[in-house]
């Protein structure tokens, strides 16, 4: 956006491209990392302010990797790895759902997105037979 390029010409371009960082991949690798890392400080750390909400730890890591999940799935699909795109969409709604569902207190959404979980993870299971 600045005319320099993301392949080592701006400030730590040589390190982009040394270690040949694409962005679409990164941001989704960073946003389920967040998740991992949000969901592990739970017990260390008490609810954090969020605007004028204050949410735990466990319950951002939710968004997060429903965030992840739900853009990888078109950089997956965009790069042709058709299974980890479907998986990665599967996986994002259920998050969505574990996130909405408990933020509306609806047990049917939880539920439901976790039934989601099962049934995805029943897929990769079949789509691994496969390989």
């Amino acid at each position: 956006m600045n005319g320099q390029s993301d392949r080592g010409d701006g400030p730590g371009g040589a390190i982009v491209a040394a270690l040949d960082v694409e962005p679409w991949p990164a941001a989704v690798g960073l946003l389920v990392g967040l998740g991992g890392l949000l969901f592990l400080l739970e017990p260390v750390v008490g609810p954090v302010a969020v605007g004028p909400v204050r949410a735990r730890p466990v319950a951002l890591s939710t968004v997060a990797l429903a965030a992840g999940f739900c853009l990888g799935a078109p950089v997956f699909l965009r790069r042709g790895r058709r299974v980890f795109g479907i998986a990665h969409g599967i996986f994002g709604v259920a998050w969505a759902g574990v996130a909405v569902g408990t933020a509306a207190r609806s047990e049917a959404v939880v539920v439901g997105a976790v039934l989601l979980v099962v049934a995805g993870t029943g897929f990769l299971i079949a789509r691994a037979r496969t390989w």
